[in-house]
């Protein structure tokens, strides 16, 4: 299996990156082959702009985005760091992303990597989402790091469900675009953490890694209607969905 491990976090002994780094070595020990994007490390740009077409713009007098991606894709015109990012993707059976929840969602660098490389024509085109997405028969699986408790996270908790607050990255990025999206890790405080308990949080991880972790659940097309809303009787169960007429 090839696995790709993008981290997100700019400081190199970070917890964050103690778990891509855990991650990484059992994962080779168990026979796969293992890429990392640090994305700090490799310096990534993080903002979209006109600086990724490299090639000769579709329209030269006005940016946009989706419209040149696409024209980019065909002809060969996106930056070499995009392209070398969707190679790694391209290769990709797993996709881990490992970062630390920053106000309630991705790190920029994070974000800037789905909006630069997820790119209309490789990632998505109309008609090819979720069921049909265009990574589909990939699975990807998001690590993330908390600075509260596993309380705050409860379903009662007062920052939200914490499959609530992952919803945008795991229905809106991964789901969209055809992953099997597994259930996610997550390391509640590991600031407070002794060296023992990091070492134990650390060997969960690994364990959850190789483990047949189980996919989160999103309601397959058939549930929905010509609008793309769930059908009558048709149950919501899958992160901020909910019926209407309840």
């Amino acid at each position: 299996m090839n696995v790709l491990i993008v981290l997100a976090h700019p400081e190199p002994r970070s917890f964050n990156a103690a778990l891509a780094a855990r991650a990484c070595d059992v994962l080779r020990q168990a026979g796969h082959q293992v890429e990392v994007s640090d994305l700090h490390a490799l310096k990534f740009k993080a903002v979209l702009d006109a600086d990724d077409f490299s090639g000769e713009r579709e329209d030269a007098e006005f940016l946009r985005v989706d419209r040149e991606q696409t024209h980019a894709h065909s002809s060969g015109g996106l930056a070499a760091d995009i392209v070398a990012e969707q190679e790694k993707l391209s290769r990709a059976d797993l996709v881990i992303l490992q970062y630390p929840m920053w106000w309630f969602g991705m790190p920029a660098i994070l974000k800037g990597w789905a909006d630069r490389v997820f790119t209309r024509g490789f990632a998505y085109v109309p008609g090819r989402k979720y069921d049909t997405g265009m990574f589909r028969g990939k699975r990807a699986m998001v690590s993330v790091t908390t600075g509260t408790s596993a309380d705050t996270y409860a379903p009662d908790g007062i920052d939200g469900d914490i499959l609530d607050i992952l919803w945008p990255v795991h229905n809106g990025l991964l789901r969209y675009s055809g992953f099997e999206v597994l259930q996610p890790f997550v390391s509640y405080m590991p600031r407070r953490l002794t060296p023992e308990e990091r070492e134990a949080e650390l060997d969960r991880f690994a364990q959850h890694v190789l483990a047949d972790v189980p996919r989160l659940f999103f309601h397959p097309q058939e549930d929905y209607g010509p609008e793309e809303r769930l059908r009558p009787g048709v149950i919501a169960r899958s992160g901020f969905q909910h019926n209407t007429d309840r």
